[in-house]
């Protein structure tokens, strides 16, 4: 059986396309790599960069606002620093940390204006985007297992050969299928190794690179049977090839387009930036309404602040921030839409990758290297969190009037990555 297979590689070897094609596609995964890995080690070393100048910009700010001990000139002008840290296999599959923010800096301010200053976006369901290892696998390896598999049969029947193959083999079925393994094997090797390499030296966890594997072999399968069922109708090597163009065409890049369209208008969902420009302007409404009214309603979310010294004058750091907080209030229902239609959005997204192996495999590709839209969302969630802990840290501070020091900067809330 080893003398066999050894033959059947010498004869895949000799053939004109075979080695140019596994050399092209292990250069393709090797470059889409590295590439990956190029963007992601500039991503962590942006990430590493902002923490010393955040601690420089804080140290700064401090200096000054000591001297008056102004606390509303503290929480206005102290930007705190958050930010995502890619996952070990992001590289691979870069996802929505090429669109999405993974660094926002933000202050104790309305808090919707400064997290959809970005948008969002379905990027399994995007045309083609960055050249990663997952854009390798799910555009440009079909069209090598296409190359490798559409003159199969067909070949060998166009060169006359088909009959005395039919004849020496003393199993037909074996023959055919140590040809296929060969040509998918030789692919997958191309492919897998240079992500493995890379999976190794990102520190990704075995279990999460068996399911990039797994996927990778089963997307690899499809489009192999799928050249095999062309192949059985008995056309022409050409027709083949342009059958199976064709289906390349149409399953990885049409239908895709088409379900974006359709998901877009069943699931319409406002743009972020609106919903930015939408709270400012409550925000900006705030200046021309009555002090009082607007602390009252403030004091609705925060009754423990309105036994405090009341606002009385002109410009008052309470009054700033009251309206602040409820520009925010007032965007929520907008915002949870927002999240709803996103969320909506990416549902159907998952329902269309039953259909379509493209949108399927970068559904979860980017689910498993948490690139996707529910990581940025998660993101989000935190950064709320954080913003939440930033107000009850400062509201003492402004709402008490009680000075703000030097030392008190040290005291304030530090961003807890993952």
């Amino acid at each position: 059986m080893t003398g066999l297979w050894r033959h059947e590689l010498r004869l895949f070897l000799r053939q004109r396309l075979a080695l140019p094609a596994l050399a092209l596609m292990a250069l393709l995964s090797i470059a889409s790599v590295w590439a990956g890995m190029a963007e992601i080690e500039r991503q962590r070393d942006t990430i590493a960069r902002i923490q010393p100048q955040q601690a420089a910009d804080v140290a700064a700010i401090a200096k000054w606002v000591s001297v008056e001990g102004d606390a509303g000139n503290a929480a206005y002008y102290t930007f705190h620093a958050t930010w995502d840290e890619p996952s070990a296999l992001a590289f691979a599959a870069i996802g929505q940390r090429d669109v999405a923010p993974y660094i926002l800096r933000i202050r104790a301010l309305g808090l919707e204006a400064q997290l959809y200053e970005s948008e969002n976006y379905n990027a399994e369901l995007a045309l083609p985007g960055r050249f990663d290892w997952a854009f390798v696998l799910t555009y440009l390896a079909p069209l090598f297992v296409i190359v490798l598999l559409h003159d199969l049969k067909s070949g060998e029947r166009e060169a006359g050969r088909i009959g005395l193959l039919a004849a020496m083999a003393r199993n037909q079925q074996a023959l055919w299928r140590r040809r296929i393994g060969l040509r998918i094997g030789g692919l997958l090797a191309a492919l897998l190794i240079p992500f493995l390499i890379g999976a190794a030296l990102s520190g990704a966890s075995p279990g999460l690179a068996l399911i990039f594997i797994v996927v990778a072999a089963a997307y690899i399968l499809f489009w192999a049977m799928l050249c095999l069922w062309v192949g059985s109708r008995g056309w022409s090597s050409v027709t083949n090839a342009a059958t199976l163009a064709a289906s390349w065409l149409v399953l990885t890049l049409i239908l895709p387009a088409l379900g974006n369209l359709a998901i877009n208008s069943v699931v319409p969902v406002r743009q972020g930036v609106e919903l930015t420009l939408e709270q400012r302007e409550k925000v900006h409404g705030g200046w021309d309404k009555p002090k009082q009214e607007t602390m009252q309603a403030f004091f609705k979310a925060y009754p423990e602040w309105k036994d405090t010294k009341p606002v009385e004058g002109g410009f008052h750091w309470k009054w700033y921030y009251a309206f602040q907080h409820l520009g925010d209030l007032a965007a929520a229902p907008q915002a949870k839409a927002y999240r709803e239609g996103l969320e909506a959005r990416d549902r159907w997204t998952g329902r269309f990758g039953f259909a379509l192996p493209a949108v399927g495999l970068q559904t979860i590709l980017h689910r498993t290297a948490r690139t996707d839209l529910n990581a940025g969302l998660i993101y989000q969630d935190r950064i709320r969190s954080y913003h939440k802990q930033l107000r009850r840290f400062y509201y003492p501070y402004v709402f008490n009037e009680v000075p703000f020091r030097e030392a008190d900067f040290v005291k304030a809330p530090q961003w807890e990555h993952r």
